[in-house]
């Protein structure tokens, strides 16, 4: 079986488009669907349904699925092994991360690694969104919820908190509110409930019953800029709050909540040279910032 037309076959699989499985192997449309034919033909059943809005596995297709998969993890090791002859980390490797640590951390550290390694790619794509590993839509995955089932390799990179902050602006305006009984006269800004992607990001409940007018916003670094322009009062990163020590506030101290990063890995390819390597780097560099996430 020609490896080049599993590779086709994978593509169209995890992107559902012959269309767009040709743009990201930089083949044109009709090279991609005449070596899917091929495939097909080979093995003398259709391995799509397609249709105008996208392709579907087959029942065979997905019997193949898996296999194809093994053969492109064979695939990636041997070449692996021929770059780490030379010790060299090269190649890309996708970072899936929450909004809130991808802007407020990863960015930075992980163009660092860039940096030191200059035939490595590193793609950092923030959530909300469910990564499938299996399917190599990402590499890695950072979240919130430690998954319970699947195969996956699954790490605890640190511990975080999260507190209730105010612009100082916003604070001289209206006044600093002394429990969570005087919010009924202040603006909460918080996240929007239904495109919440786990069960971690609740902390803004506690805030919204107390209050009767809310300003939400759907990524971190929108309440952050939100709380700092002096829109209203938040739950914010503790980690992230503190590159705004000039015009943030954390208000009443007793409200802290604290959650945990964890990172996922594809057990077939957690162990692939530049796979590794940031693996290594994220554990490394978590633990060396560990105070950095948790406040007091």
């Amino acid at each position: 079986m020609d490896w080049d037309h599993l590779r086709i076959f994978l593509a169209i699989a995890r992107y559902g488009q012959l269309l767009a499985s040709a743009r990201r192997l930089g083949l044109n449309h009709a090279t991609v669907a005449r070596r899917l034919d091929a495939l097909e033909e080979a093995l003398g059943t259709p391995l799509f349904d397609r249709r105008p809005a996208g392709c579907m596995l087959t029942e065979a297709g997905e019997r193949l699925l898996p296999a194809a998969e093994r053969v492109e993890t064979e695939m990636q090791d041997i070449a692996e092994s021929f770059r780490a002859a030379v010790a060299e980390v090269a190649g890309t490797v996708r970072i899936g991360a929450p909004d809130g640590l991808g802007n407020y951390f990863l960015a930075a550290e992980l163009g660092r690694l860039a940096m030191q390694h200059p035939h490595l790619t590193v793609e950092l794509v923030p959530l909300p969104r469910v990564f499938s590993l299996s399917r190599r839509e990402a590499d890695l995955a950072i979240v919130l919820d430690r998954p319970t089932e699947g195969r996956l390799r699954v790490s605890r990179l640190t511990d975080y908190t999260l507190g209730v902050y105010a612009a100082r602006s916003y604070l001289e305006r209206y006044g600093t509110p002394q429990s969570l009984e005087t919010f009924s006269d202040h603006v909460v800004v918080t996240g929007v409930e239904d495109l919440a992607y786990a069960s971690a990001l609740d902390y803004s409940d506690m805030l919204e019953k107390h209050s009767t007018r809310q300003f939400r916003c759907a990524s971190v670094m929108g309440q952050m800029e939100a709380v700092c322009a002096g829109v209203g009062i938040g739950v914010l990163h503790d980690f992230a709050a503190s590159r705004h020590e000039e015009s943030l506030v954390r208000i009443l101290p007793e409200i802290t909540f604290r959650r945990s990063y964890f990172l996922l890995a594809h057990p077939d390819t957690a162990e692939v040279r530049r796979i590794a390597a940031l693996r290594g780097f994220l554990a490394s560099r978590f633990r060396e910032e560990r105070r950095l996430f948790i406040a007091g």
